[in-house]
């Protein structure tokens, strides 16, 4: 019996149970085989609706649905066009720019290539770039956003960091600061690829800076500019919290959409509140049955008898990243962002800081492996949402996407393996 429940619960997993379910019968499984009332599930659950900093996950989420519904992409696309258009490479860069910002605020990079690849795949075409460009990058910039603020990513790292009682505190703030660098080497390493891409003659030839579509875009854009400096400027100017700034942030979101740009109608307003919270009901579901498992992981000694095993094959720190990168792709093309965060950081967490990782950095570096495996073939998430998004084979976006790929995991091992990038600016 002790042997079959593992092989069912793992049979239930590939059959396609929903995920939460398999973890939650694996947590009362091993609750029961202990003797520990089940109750203490409920009491898990519980616990998560108590932390103040939970909050921000769902705010932050309506806030970045209701951009994504009403025409704040196509203001974005302008005024990043209108500032970085003219460079070498322009608008590939502003293709670059423009999901990144995008995906911080959403905290989805699926989102992104659905709300933005169909204004800057055919804009790219028209600037006479290739096809197979276009579409690499559109399908990997969609999750370059993850290392930037308010990325709900790094909020649940740091959630379910600041429950595994660290001797090195983990903040969100410090979450916030860390993804900057390493982040920025992402976009830099791309944008310079994209600068050096040939491009046919196109019907619209690259333009000069235009002071005049300069100003008018920054008019366009007047509501949205404010809202990284309410965001980061509040937290770090100490004028509020992470969970005051997500419900600042969408309030402000919500009163530009629905009532002064009347881009919302308050009929489909449900209809954007209700697509957000499917996705916060799973994030939190699963995140409330994971603190369960993860405590019987915890009181059962798993991270510690994993590091044993480990420490007698792995015996410095350099190899165990190397094989944790080779892990987190694998991970990063099966899992979620959000489920593979709330299932494999209890694990992973107390095991790295054996072997010395600082615990911020190795959130910089988890998230960043992670958003690499979304587009990691045979079975990256974002190539089929793309290749669903653009009607293309699958197979086209593999080799569209490759020089992508090698050049973003030359950045993640140089995220990896330098952590004075993350760190630098705590």
């Amino acid at each position: 019996m002790t042997i079959l429940v593992p092989l069912l619960l793992a049979l239930l997993a590939l059959s396609g149970a929903p995920l939460f379910a398999v973890i939650t019968a694996s947590a009362l499984w091993g609750y029961y085989q202990t003797d520990v009332d089940l109750m203490v599930m409920a009491v898990e659950i519980y616990r998560i609706a108590e932390m103040p900093v939970l909050i921000a996950i769902p705010l932050f989420t309506f806030a970045g649905y209701l951009l994504g519904e009403s025409k704040a992409p196509q203001r974005l696309v302008r005024i990043t066009d209108a500032f970085l258009g003219w460079m070498p490479g322009g608008l590939a860069i502003v293709a670059l720019v423009t999901c990144a910002l995008f995906t911080a605020f959403t905290g989805a990079s699926g989102v992104t290539i659905v709300a933005l690849g169909a204004l800057l795949v055919p804009a790219l075409d028209k600037a006479g770039y290739p096809e197979r460009f276009n579409l690499g990058l559109v399908t990997t910039s969609g999750s370059l956003g993850l290392l930037f603020a308010p990325s709900l990513p790094l909020i649940l790292y740091g959630v379910v960091a600041q429950q595994m009682s660290l001797d090195t505190p983990v903040s969100i703030d410090d979450l916030f600061v860390a993804g900057l660098l390493p982040g920025t080497l992402m976009l830099v390493a791309l944008s310079i690829y994209s600068a050096l891409q040939p491009r046919a003659k196109a019907d619209k030839p690259q333009h000069k800076f235009d002071k005049a579509e300069a100003w008018a875009a920054l008019k366009d854009c007047a509501w949205e500019i404010p809202l990284p400096f309410i965001v980061l400027g509040g937290i770090y100017g100490g004028l509020f919290a992470v969970s005051e700034a997500a419900a600042i942030t969408a309030l402000y979101v919500l009163i530009v959409s629905v009532l002064i740009r009347r881009e919302i109608s308050f009929s489909k307003l449900p209809v954007v509140m209700r697509d957000s919270m499917k996705l916060v009901g799973a994030i939190l579901l699963i995140l409330g049955v994971s603190m369960a498992s993860t405590n019987y992981m915890i009181d059962a000694g798993i991270p510690e008898a994993i590091f044993e095993f480990i420490q007698q094959h792995v015996t410095d720190s350099f190899t165990f990243l190397l094989l944790l990168t080779l892990f987190l792709l694998v991970l990063g093309m099966m899992l979620d962002i959000f489920s593979a965060i709330v299932i494999m950081i209890p694990i992973i967490l107390p095991i790295a800081v054996e072997y010395g990782i600082h615990p911020v950095h190795l959130g910089i570096l988890f998230l960043a492996n992670m958003q690499l495996g979304y587009f990691t073939p045979p079975v990256g998430m974002n190539l089929f949402i793309a290749s669903f998004r653009f009607n293309k084979p699958v197979m086209t976006l593999y080799r569209a996407t490759i020089p992508f790929f090698f050049i973003l995991l030359a950045t993640v091992l140089v995220i990896t393996f330098w952590p004075a990038l993350s760190l630098a600016l705590l």
